[in-house]
């Protein structure tokens, strides 16, 4: 019998537990700081226990799975370097940036505990264990962060465990991750935002602003909605990256004024053009 202990029982290790629940040989032990969340996984069958005392249930733990938002994450793992935990134990986490949270890994590395990022590349603006499916990263792309110190066979078991996700598992550096995420996930939440906010401005002075809002405002705003302390979290770990890209948008709206003031005809089109181009031809 496998032993798991989900740390932070929300939308995303919520769903890791409830595909890797479909395996008749795992016990998932919860653990989180805000118990109606765990009474609500408990009930939803997310979690086959509530745990308390989170050391016990983590050195007596084959799978550790941290599912909390980043820094809790970098801090929760300073604890695990003090535990005792299982010599074969695999601790992994969800976290949408990897560099630092595989910087603070190296400490555990340097233990002989064995640590490897994870961040399955799906989710909903919905946050906590009620929206919680087991076919949300069905197709999805999931990316595992190794350090150097993993075997094959660690990764390898780390992936049977996690294979009822029905993800596409991918392999990359924590640096590269982070890069490639500020560009296609973590940049258009902080557009989404400051959207939001400036439709707000409007919106206190005039309300036909909230009462015309529809599907393109909801389809454009959407992840709006997303955990800000996730993405203050996400925000403050990727900020380099996150700065760089802000540049470039500027840019990129500095054009888009520019064609506006030329109102060129042509050149409006080609713009648009381009775009629906590109964003046609990623499957998504």
């Amino acid at each position: 019998m496998t032993k798991v202990l989900l740390v932070g029982v929300g939308l995303i290790g919520g769903s890791v537990a409830l595909s890797m629940k479909k395996q008749q040989d795992i016990v998932i032990a919860g653990y989180d700081i805000h118990t109606s969340n765990l009474e609500m996984a408990k009930s939803r069958g997310i979690i086959d226990e509530m745990v308390s005392d989170v050391r016990r249930a983590a050195e007596q733990a084959d799978l550790i799975i941290l599912g909390t938002p980043v820094e809790q994450t970098i801090q929760f793992m300073e604890k695990l370097a003090e535990w005792d935990l299982k010599d074969q134990a695999i601790i992994t986490d969800v976290g949408s940036t990897k560099w630092s949270i595989m910087k603070a890994a190296e400490r555990l590395n340097e233990l002989g505990k064995t640590f490897i990022g994870g961040h399955p590349m799906a989710g909903s603006h919905e946050s906590g264990a009620a929206y919680a499916t087991a076919d949300l990263f069905r197709g999805a792309r999931y990316v595992l962060t190794p350090s150097a110190e993993t075997t094959v066979a660690q990764l390898e078991m780390l992936t049977k465990w996690l294979s009822n996700t029905e993800a596409n598992f991918i392999t990359m550096d924590a640096k590269e991750h982070d890069q490639v995420t500020g560009v296609i996930s973590h940049l258009p939440h902080m557009i989404a935002a400051s959207l939001v906010r400036q439709v707000e401005e409007h919106a206190n002075k005039n309300n036909l602003v909230r009462q015309m809002a529809a599907g393109g405002f909801r389809d454009i705003t959407r992840i709006a909605s997303s955990s800000p302390v996730m993405w203050r979290d996400i925000s403050r770990q990727n900020r380099d990256t996150l700065l760089d890209l802000l540049e470039d948008w500027m840019k990129e709206m500095q054009q888009v004024k520019q064609l506006l003031e030329k109102s060129d005809q042509h050149e409006l089109y080609t713009y648009f053009s381009d775009a629906k181009t590109f964003r046609d031809s990623i499957c998504i």
